[in-house]
């Protein structure tokens, strides 16, 4: 199936009650990994990449990088049964998100959160307008994680919170394709001092009143098991948290459609690695002691697929 627009993806999902997970990348096994779980699950997938992961993959040089991920991307999309498209995670910088632009992607996110909502509206149209002219489209955000994010720490909660009439306004302004509403979330693996807690009734309001695809960021789970495993093998984990999978399955149902996940992935990843390792201490060759961490990751993210109800939906 051919690499289609981010748009295709999710208002099928949209249509269809279900969300689909967007799934960061920095490297080839990540991506290895994920496809294959695609594969095995029917499911379409949306991968995602950092503006720090262009510059990563392109070794300091984010043009390179975003034109190394999407001919990644499409060598695997172009050649299975499954929709796959490319996005950009929290775009912030201008001459970054042109360039992925340019690259090829299949969308991309314009973060313009921090600023007061109408410069956030001003920002979002003009890239809205660029973005839609080479048939690319568009993810914005309104409110902002609670928790640190991009090195800010953002200490109120409601203050933080999407107001769902400003919502309303926004998409019909802007054109944005869909929508990231902070209702609680944050990023990284230590979501939580207490217990999970997301605006439903908050989520259910702006779903309401905008009718677009509605996106969850910072919406890892970080197994228990994956935690444990790391530990067990010397990492330091020690107080991580994420959202909780039937609080997930709950946000679904009240019209998110796209559930960012990176954390967990790491995560996996990284416990993985260090099993191996500890057991194999002599081993060198990265194409061996790549090989179990890839697999976890794969079957964490066939775990998410079908947590969202996107397995066999392809």
């Amino acid at each position: 199936m051919p690499y289609v627009n981010t748009k295709t993806i999710l208002e099928k999902a949209n249509r269809g009650y279900y969300a689909v997970p967007a799934l960061n990348i920095n490297n080839l096994e990540f991506l290895q990994a994920i496809i294959d779980a695609g594969v095995e699950e029917k499911s379409p997938l949306i991968i995602e990449t950092s503006e720090g992961a262009m510059k990563y993959a392109g070794n300091g040089d984010y043009n390179r990088g975003a034109k190394l991920f999407v001919l990644m991307v499409r060598a695997f999309a172009d050649n299975i049964d499954i929709p796959v498209s490319l996005h950009v995670d929290h775009g912030k910088d201008f001459k970054i998100l042109m360039a992925a632009i340019k690259a090829g992607y299949s969308s991309i996110m314009i973060d313009a959160s921090e600023y007061p909502f109408e410069k956030n509206m001003e920002e979002t149209k003009k890239m809205v307008e660029i973005a839609h002219s080479v048939g690319v489209s568009v993810e914005a955000e309104l409110g902002r994680l609670v928790g640190i994010e991009d090195n800010v720490v953002v200490e109120s909660h409601e203050a933080a919170l999407v107001d769902p009439q400003e919502a309303k306004l926004f998409v019909e302004e802007t054109g944005v394709d869909f929508l990231a509403p902070a209702i609680g979330t944050s990023h990284g693996a230590f979501k939580f001092k207490g217990e999970a807690r997301l605006d439903f009734d908050r989520l259910k309001q702006v779903k309401d009143l905008t009718g677009v695809p509605l996106v969850l960021h910072g919406a890892s789970s970080v197994p228990e098991d994956i935690k444990k495993l790391a530990e067990e093998y010397g990492a330091d984990f020690k107080g991580a948290k994420g959202v909780p999978s039937e609080i997930l399955t709950e946000s679904v149902k009240y019209g998110i459609n796209k559930v960012n996940t990176d954390t967990d992935l790491r995560m996996a990843f990284i416990a993985s690695l260090r099993e191996y390792l500890a057991k194999n201490p002599g081993e060198f060759d990265p194409r061996k002691y790549f090989k179990t961490p890839k697999e976890l990751v794969k079957n964490i993210v066939k775990d998410r697929l079908r947590l969202l109800g996107c397995s066999n939906k392809a």
